[in-house]
């Protein structure tokens, strides 16, 4: 069964935000929240009807509007036009606890209207989820990709650094066997030559 929506208000960054959701938790979640913002007395459970109305039409949606002004909201809205001025962005004032101020502001209940924006919040709700769940796929896609990447440069290296061991045991392999065929010329040089000196004494006489 669809959950009854409720529609919370709070002040962000340049924008003041407004949700029509199952609860507090469901809305601290599509604003991107890391605090509960209602216990700070950041945010609140409106109950302007214009807020309300705007909400219900967009169940799950973050509306906006520029911080501090009394517009109306909307899924796009346009950055405050006085950034540089004196006032600076307020948070939402606590809920009101007076029941006969919310009861004056309040609509007549429409359960079919009700139900209606119930469900298409849990619409709204799949969809994020949904999207979500594309990014993370999207996200691990990326980071296969790059992991692919990584493997492919190492078994690169790897390799060539077994080729250039492979090589470098060559090379040493010939110096060896070229100072030993030195070595074996030396010694043969050298007993050549004491042959030759001596046969040239001799000839001298």
């Amino acid at each position: 069964m669809a959950r009854k929506l409720k529609t919370y208000q709070t002040s962000l960054g340049f924008f003041d935000l407004a949700i029509a959701a199952p609860s507090m938790k469901a809305a601290l979640e599509a604003w991107g929240a890391d605090s509960n913002l209602f216990h700070q007395g950041a945010a609140k459970e409106t109950d302007d009807p214009d807020v309300i109305a705007a909400a219900m039409k967009k169940p799950g949606v973050v509306l906006k509007r520029p911080v501090g002004s009394d517009g109306s909201f909307s899924e796009h809205a346009e950055l405050p036009t006085d950034l540089g001025g004196g006032g600076r962005p307020t948070k939402a004032a606590p809920k009101s606890k007076s029941p006969v101020a919310k009861k004056s502001a309040s609509r007549p209940v429409d359960k079919a209207a009700e139900r209606k924006a119930a469900l298409a919040y849990e619409r709204e709700e799949r969809r994020r989820a949904q999207e979500r769940a594309r990014e993370e796929a999207a996200r691990q896609k990326e980071r296969e990709r790059r992991q692919q990447t990584v493997d492919k440069a190492q078994a690169a290296l790897d390799k060539a650094e077994q080729e250039h061991a492979k090589r470098a045991v060559a090379i040493q392999a010939e110096v060896e066997a070229l100072e030993k065929r030195s070595e074996t010329e030396d010694a043969r040089w050298d007993k050549e030559r004491e042959q030759l000196e001596a046969a040239l004494q001799r000839a001298r006489g």
